[in-house]
């Protein structure tokens, strides 16, 4: 761990636990445990009763479809205009291209450590846990300013190549590509070591860039959505939006998980949306004292191997309870994977607001402070040179605070969302025991998510 990101997570009052041969960039901050207003069985407790009797209560008072994806009130005609300016695309992708180019530019000739290098922490910090608040509030805005689909458009244009592609994707894949990517980076930022040296980062994001670009000009432009990790993470972030695109094409104010209930199963949604979940628990056990007592952080191979059954066990969860509510309804087991894969997502924004929040307000400082000497030269682009991080900005008891109850709230969303796909498809006479397993995955996870936060 960075000597100068330990002493600043400690002067916030935050436990620390190794880094496993990463930088300090990556000590990600999970503090104010133990300042929780009660004590650690009653909030898992809480939390699990709460989200049992949200799935009772709405069995009781929604009892027809309410998340209409065809429905919402229209944009005024200026907003809408505006935020489809093809003006707006273009300036965005140029912007986009630029910072990435200028943090790929200062990780090979930045200094070389990371607690001094903006790169690490303009990737892991700003932009990787950034990107979910921007994508839930302002849609799926990487998708409209990816640089690589900028540099896609300019090498078709440049060898007369049909952006289209050569074959089209196939549609079996669907998420599964996006899957892969996500589970290799969440690998890299919480097990890899060395993840955090600039020059590493430098190479990763080069190297990303070049496959997903090649695969690209194969596949065609379509190869993004669903085969960039980055976009796919951002896409399925963004059906949280309360701005949200009808089918008919206009822009509408929505409710924010109506976008997770339109269309059929979609292959490999269920594997991304576990891939968010199990790797953000796997971060929280990774911070429990029965962890760092028994894994040393430098063991490269249990790391992995913790990683893979965190995301196992909550994909194995999420199978056993389709199964078992297919059955008890109906219905086919394999269409209902599919077809409520859309619920996990609330689930994955709630691990991540809880395990990432403060991090990002916190560490996020770091990227600005930086970027005003990116090359450390002694350069005071922002007037923001030998600046510190004001670990002030969030009380440890806010921290914890907001970390239970956005694991509670997750999953009382994801609650909702399956409840009101079960409406839609499911025979009225076994709605509650077909959605009864998935109830009760959903409070198992719950528990688990606060045990993992509160035990370290």
């Amino acid at each position: 761990m960075g000597v100068v990101a330990e002493a600043t997570l400690r002067a916030a009052g935050v436990r620390l636990a190794g880094s496993g041969g990463g930088g300090g960039v990556l000590a990600h901050g999970l503090g104010g445990r133990t300042d929780l207003p009660m004590d650690g069985v009653t909030a898992i407790a809480g939390g699990g009763a709460a989200v049992a009797v949200s799935f009772l209560a709405l069995t009781v008072a929604w009892t027809r479809p309410r998340l209409r994806p065809d429905g919402g009130r229209p944009l005024p005609a200026g907003w809408a205009r505006l935020l489809d300016a093809p003006w707006l695309t273009w300036a965005g992708r140029w912007a986009a291209l630029v910072l990435t180019a200028a943090v790929v530019a200062v990780a090979f000739a930045g200094p070389s450590s990371d607690a001094r290098n903006l790169a690490p922490w303009a990737l892991f910090v700003t932009f990787w846990v950034g990107l979910v608040p921007v994508s839930v509030v302002f849609g799926p805005v990487w998708r409209r300013v990816n640089p690589l689909r900028t540099l896609h458009a300019a090498l078709c244009g440049v060898a007369r190549v049909d952006p289209a592609g050569v074959r089209a994707l196939p549609k079996r894949l669907g998420w599964w590509p996006a899957a892969g990517w996500l589970l290799g980076f969440v690998w890299l930022e919480l097990v890899a070591p060395h993840r955090s040296d600039p020059r590493l980062v430098g190479w990763l994001v080069v190297e990303y860039a070049a496959v997903n670009t090649g695969l690209a000009v194969w596949f065609g432009r379509d190869w993004f959505t669903r085969g960039d990790g980055f976009e796919a993470y951002s896409s399925l972030m963004a059906r949280m939006c309360p701005v949200g695109r009808r089918p008919d094409g206009v822009l509408v104010w929505r409710t924010p998980l109506t976008g997770l209930v339109g269309g059929a199963g979609e292959p490999g949604l269920a594997a991304a949306a576990c891939v968010l979940i199990g790797s953000t628990g796997f971060d929280g056990v990774t911070r429990t004292t029965y962890w760092r007592d028994s894994v040393n952080p430098a063991d490269i191979p249990a790391g992995t191997a913790g990683l893979l059954v965190s995301v196992g066990v909550v994909a194995g969860l999420y199978w056993s309870a389709m199964w078992s509510g297919a059955r008890l309804s109906g219905q086919d087991a394999r269409e209902w994977t599919g077809r409520f894969a859309g619920s996990l997502l609330p689930i994955a924004l709630g691990y991540t607001v809880a395990h990432y929040f403060s991090f990002f307000l916190l560490e996020g400082q770091t990227t600005v402070i930086l970027a005003s000497d990116p090359l450390g030269r002694g350069w005071d682009l922002l007037g923001s040179t030998g600046h510190v991080v004001d670990y002030g900005l969030l009380t440890p008891s806010v921290i914890a605070l907001v970390q239970v109850n956005a694991i509670v709230l997750g999953h009382m969303a994801g609650t909702a969302t399956a409840h009101d796909l079960a409406l839609r498809t499911v025979p009225a006479g076994r709605r509650l025991a077909g959605q009864a397993p998935l109830a009760v995955v959903m409070v198992c996870l719950t528990c688990a998510g606060l045990f993992a936060l509160l035990s370290g």
